[in-house]
């Protein structure tokens, strides 16, 4: 089975990737091809940038969480009916701890056997772009194709950015003479494109003054400086895959086609999603609902209450440090949140929503806000980013959603930290390389809050506990009506 589709990849971050992700895509568009984003890694916020620019939700293709056919499959499936951009993460052969391909982008490209197209800074340079696309064109590391090529880079195409409309003619000639790999495109320097930075990356799209018309002048400009034809036809000549790659069924997105000891209730879980609160996986969300979940949206910084006849609360990851004061302010649904708690409903609460749980939570001027005070302790900025990565995440004793020795993936990425005592702390985060570990979340009644943002559908049995907790709160609450 054939599945179509391109990867945009870098030699570094920084280097303009998600630009040209975001201008190819819309050239794409168009032309009258139905587009698709996905994101190499567990990256949630060019997500949202994906979908500013194509009204559509993207997805991420993750080697760590996901196995190689799940892979396979969801990408599938995408491709039924759109033509799959991904974007890639940091550097082409980045992966776990800065010395494997594991989790890299050049693995996911492996792993679909997808064509790439490497963009590369050209600020600065001339000659050495050919100099340096030829090292990463000669480079294998840890390369074995699923297709069956033991050298596989699938660098097909290269992109320029930052190079000036006059060079450009002559280094593309050079770098496909001596490496004859095609240079698809450049990209001029843009003083119109202004997206800033803050400590996750990229700025949410809707703090950007006119994205979408920087998105627009992006595209028409881009149009006229990238191949379009070429890069589209690059990613239809996907060469088939054998039937045995693809899964015939997912364990994280497809369980509900095996044996399964957990009954399939139907439970309502709010969902905290507004400009504070917004970083969820896609496959999380898709997982809760074939498990039986309705997902009903809420804001705490605009809602007054929580919708009615809820069974369990998702509080996920965002900047609640930027929204402090409405989040103060907003006490009726502190207070509903801290009973519901309190009550034993279910609650999964990751990164910016465990620091909305905590008594206080400062903003980076260290003004402190009262938050709803279902764990003791204050959320502070640290100033530098010292827990990042790909994580497990286990216990030593059973708990509710996580049995003693069980081990669930997730990744971590912040700069606040709270002041909770580490005792409080039961749960603890281990990198997939090295010895360094954390202890990294908590549990109160049936609330389970840290910083990692968990992967549900890596360890079977998570996920389903979680609903099935959901539908026991559910028959109490009806119980009691």
């Amino acid at each position: 089975m054939k599945i179509p589709g391109i990867v945009i990849a870098a030699s570094a971050s920084g280097s303009g990737k998600t630009a040209v992700t975001m201008a190819m895509m819309k050239a794409f568009k168009n032309a009258g091809k139905k587009v698709r984003a996905c994101k190499c890694g567990p990256d949630y916020i060019d997500g949202l940038f994906h979908r500013k620019v194509l009204g559509i939700e993207g997805g991420n293709l993750d080697s760590f969480f996901e196995r190689p056919e799940d892979m396979r499959k969801k990408l599938m499936n995408i491709s039924k009916d759109h033509f799959p951009v991904i974007e890639g993460v940091m550097g082409y052969f980045d992966g776990l701890g800065g010395d494997t391909t594991a989790a890299s982008s050049w693995e996911v490209a492996d792993i679909l056997d997808l064509p790439v197209v490497l963009v590369v800074d050209a600020k600065g340079a001339s000659l050495s772009l050919a100099a340096l696309i030829k090292g990463f064109q000669a480079f294998k590391g840890e390369a074995r194709s699923f297709q069956g090529d033991k050298n596989g880079n699938h660098i097909q195409a290269v992109i320029l950015n930052r190079i000036s409309p006059m060079l450009y003619p002559r280094i593309k000639a050079v770098i496909e003479k001596e490496t004859g790999i095609l240079v698809a495109g450049y990209v001029p320097e843009l003083d119109f494109w202004q997206v800033g930075s803050r400590h996750l990356g990229l700025v949410l799209p809707g703090e950007i003054e006119n994205l979408q018309g920087q998105i627009r002048q992006l595209g028409d400009c881009l149009e006229k400086t990238l191949d379009v034809d070429k890069l589209f036809s690059l990613g239809e000549s996907a060469k088939p895959l054998e039937p045995e790659m693809v899964a015939a069924g997912c364990p994280g997105q497809d369980r509900e086609a095996e044996e399964n000891p957990y009954p399939k209730p139907h439970i309502r879980l709010g969902i905290a999603w507004d400009e504070a609160f917004c970083f969820y996986y896609r496959d999380n969300l898709e997982f809760l609902e074939k498990q039986g979940a309705e997902i009903l949206r809420f804001s705490p910084v605009h809602d007054k209450h929580l919708p009615e006849d809820l069974d369990g609360l998702l509080l996920g990851g965002g900047y609640p440090e930027l929204y402090g004061k409405a989040l103060e302010e907003n006490k009726t649904m502190r207070n509903e949140i801290r009973r519901k708690a309190e009550e034993d409903m279910p609650v999964l609460a990751e990164c910016g929503g465990y620091l909305y749980l905590l008594k206080e939570l400062e903003d980076e001027n260290g003004t402190g806000y009262e938050m709803a005070g279902v764990f003791s302790g204050k959320g502070f900025k640290k100033g530098k980013n010292s827990h990042f990565g790909y994580i497990t995440v286990e216990t030593e004793s059973d708990s509710l959603y996580l049995k003693a020795g069980e081990r669930i993936k997730g990744h971590e990425f912040h700069y606040w930290e709270s002041t909770q005592d580490e005792n409080e702390l039961k749960m603890q985060a281990q990198k997939p390389t090295g010895k360094r570990g954390w202890p990294c979340m908590t549990i109160k009644n049936q609330v389970m809050a840290g910083f990692p943002h968990l992967y549900y559908p890596s360890m079977e049995g998570f996920g389903e506990r979680f609903i099935q907790a959901c539908d026991t709160y559910r028959k109490k609450r009806e119980r009691q009506h």
